[in-house]
């Protein structure tokens, strides 16, 4: 028999890795995936760490609940290239123990591979090349994220079919969860140079969950979804629209399919065929109750309810009680109809023909499941987004295709809550980082280009922390309301409102006569209305800790055919890269009563690390070993080895064992054994 089969997207050298081809550009060659300059695992450099103060409540402005959510800090905005990074949070004992399998939401904008030339970074790729950079990125953002995490890659429709089957590989197609289109422009081109002819209005954005255990926020209600609550009986539980007071998929068998006697009527009232009352029948009574008397009765209704259900009378259950009216019906009626006038009805209510309904809640609704179509209205668009960083950065030349910080807030809200870590390994602009500081998450992120994370991405999270930033999600225009005095029809929102003034002023322009209508001034009357005082967001605060790659440490000579160790590959940077790519926590980090730090400068478990840039011999060994602690190890690394030193070591410390550098790191040599 033969095995299932997967579907899967081959490409041109897929089996190989990618390094870049010149630090700090959009460039890659081909190398075999044990080659050091790909496997070598680099280290942060810590630079400056930024903090603001969150400002002061003022009188003059209304503020939301997020404005009282505490500043992130602890946030890391990284220079350096993405795959590199991405590896560093994964594999640097240290960041992985922050990293691993603790990211909410993963948002990336990565190069759409357009064959254009943009002037903060190139997107021109072959395909092979684009895809294989994607997927080693993909493969590491998945074990940074929580099982119940989620993935919103951003794109157009030049790569989505290909980076699509490439998610549906690493993820599982099953994780799939939408493909939203963005609405990035309401300016739609006119010429022939956009697809040949064709006008691009949107781009995509796919999202997929790492497994089952995903969950997500609901967005806020609209207007629109409320305007059909209201509430005519002034219930102090709040508005409520009209329900069915029965359900379908009901079952004649049980106790559900029984008769109410109308208080208005006296007509004996049963569920549809199929259906059943929707609440049991102790609340029922109880709400009709406040009607009028009432008790329950056995009517003997079994054939009824067995012809009513489709069922044989055999099944129908028995003794099934109805609820019946007490009193004469005129007595009743008179009873019912002063309890309706009194107002505050019971959850089920007597309509004016004499049935039954019930009050849905608008309190108890959950908020707006999200679509896959996502207007500029609602999310901005490209031309917002210039505006937003042409404000902070007067004068300066604005990205190409910026995505607006409104864009971010909806991804942010349904994919995580406060607290929650946000990652973007393809910065730009800072944009993802400056929303998830506004909205109270936290955030790691990392760009390529030295100009754009100077230029851009720094003194942007600055302005962010230090309060300096008002626009984007910073404030919310104030809500329009019905202005004083003012109540607006049922099913009319303030927005409509607005819209109908709107409506009849453009149509009574240049008339004279009908501006002075009486009418025309009642209308426009009814439908005043006005906004609220503005919200604050966000009022600074927090921090971040800037940081960039370490240099290479460890190179692949094809002349020599062996690796090599690099010019910077001295003093602390060579210990941190050794400790990095061994698997060693640095000794700053850990515990310094168990793991004595003048002499190592790692650890694993009860193993330390020493690593001796020069000529480790016998008397080295003997004075390491004489400072180990009882039940320790210890792994020396060293750039020279002398012979017996290895086996001097295993002797008197029987596990212990010795790293040559760069040789026992990484055993590559393209013609031979890797």
């Amino acid at each position: 028999m033969m095995s299932k089969q997967r579907l899967q997207l081959t490409w041109y050298n897929k089996d190989k890795a990618l390094i870049p081809t010149e630090t700090g550009r959009y460039g890659y060659t081909w190398v075999e995936p044990s080659d050091p300059r790909y496997c070598e695992t680099h280290t942060l450099v810590l630079d400056e760490c930024v903090t603001g103060v969150q400002a002061e409540k003022s009188d003059s402005f209304a503020y939301s609940e997020r404005a009282d959510l505490p500043p992130q800090d602890g946030n890391l905005l990284i220079l350096g290239e993405s795959g590199d990074v991405l590896e560093a949070l994964t594999r640097v004992p240290e960041l992985a123990a922050k990293y691993m399998g603790q990211v909410k939401c993963v948002y990336i904008d990565p190069p759409f591979n357009t064959a254009k030339a943009f002037p903060s970074y190139e997107d021109n790729l072959e395909h092979s090349i684009w895809l294989t950079m994607i997927r080693d990125r993909l493969l590491h953002l998945k074990r940074l994220m929580r099982n119940d995490a989620t993935i919103w890659l951003h794109i157009d429709d030049v790569e989505v079919h290909r980076i699509r089957l490439l998610m549906d590989e690493v993820f599982g197609a099953g994780n799939f969860l939408s493909e939203i289109a963005w609405e990035k422009t309401f300016k739609p081109r006119n010429d022939k140079k956009e697809r040949e002819g064709f006008s691009s209005r949107h781009d995509m954005i796919l999202v997929y969950a790492k497994g089952p255990e995903v969950r997500w926020n609901r967005l806020p209600r609209t207007a629109a979804m409320d305007a059909a609550y209201s509430n005519p009986d002034d219930d102090p539980l709040g508005a409520w629209t009209s329900a069915p007071a029965t359900a379908n998929k009901g079952d004649g068998a049980g106790g559900m399919c029984y008769a109410i006697q109308s208080p208005l009527t006296g007509e004996l009232l049963r569920p549809p065929r199929g259906g059943h009352w929707r609440f049991g029948q102790r609340d029922m009574l109880e709400w009709l109750s406040e009607y009028a008397p009432c008790h329950l009765e056995d009517l003997h209704d079994e054939e009824w309810r067995a012809n009513n259900e489709n069922i044989p009378l055999e099944r129908v259950k028995k003794g099934i009680m109805s609820i019946v009216l007490d009193g004469s019906i005129e007595e009743v009626r008179e009873r019912t109809q002063a309890r309706i006038e009194s107002g505050n009805w019971p959850r089920v209510y007597i309509t004016g023909g004499g049935g039954f309904r019930s009050k849905s809640y608008l309190a108890s609704k959950p908020g707006k499941v999200p679509e896959d179509w996502w207007p500029y209205l609602e999310v901005g668009s490209n031309d917002e987004a210039k505006n937003e960083i042409k404000k902070l950065f007067p004068g300066d030349v604005p990205f190409d295709t910026p995505k607006p910080e409104r864009l971010l807030e909806r991804i942010i809200h349904i994919a995580t809550d406060p607290g929650d870590i946000v990652l973007d390994c393809f910065a730009g602009s800072g944009t993802t980082a400056a929303v998830a500081q506004k909205m109270g998450r936290r955030w790691v992120t990392c760009e390529l280009l030295d100009s754009t994370f100077h230029n851009f991405t720094l003194p942007r999270l600055v302005k962010v922390v230090n309060g300096e930033d008002q626009g984007g999600i910073t404030r919310t225009a104030g809500e329009r309301i019905a202005a004083e005095g003012v109540e607006l029809p049922e099913g009319m929102s303030a927005d409509d409102a607005q819209k109908l003034t709107s409506l009849i002023n453009k149509l009574i322009a240049g008339d004279d006569e009908l501006k002075k209508s009486k009418a025309v001034k009642e209308l426009k009357a009814r439908s005043k209305t006005v906004r609220t005082k503005e919200a604050i967001n966000w009022r600074g605060g927090g921090g971040f800790q800037v940081a960039h790659l370490s240099p290479e440490c460890f190179d692949y000579d094809p002349r020599l055919d062996r690796v090599m160790l690099t010019e910077a590959a001295t003093g602390d940077t060579l210990v941190r890269s050794v400790a990095a790519n061994l698997g060693f926590a640095l000794l700053e980090f850990g515990d310094w009563k168990t793991y004595d730090g003048h002499y190592f400068e790692g650890y694993q478990g009860n193993v330390v690390l020493k690593v001796w840039e020069g000529v480790a011999d016998t008397d080295l060994v003997d004075w390491l070993v004489s400072r180990l602690r009882e039940g320790q190890t210890m792994v020396l690394a060293a750039t020279c080895v002398m012979d017996g030193v290895r086996e001097h070591l295993r002797r008197i410390s029987k596990g212990s064992r010795v790293v040559s550098i760069p040789d026992d790191i990484f055993r590559f040599s393209k013609g031979g054994d890797e």
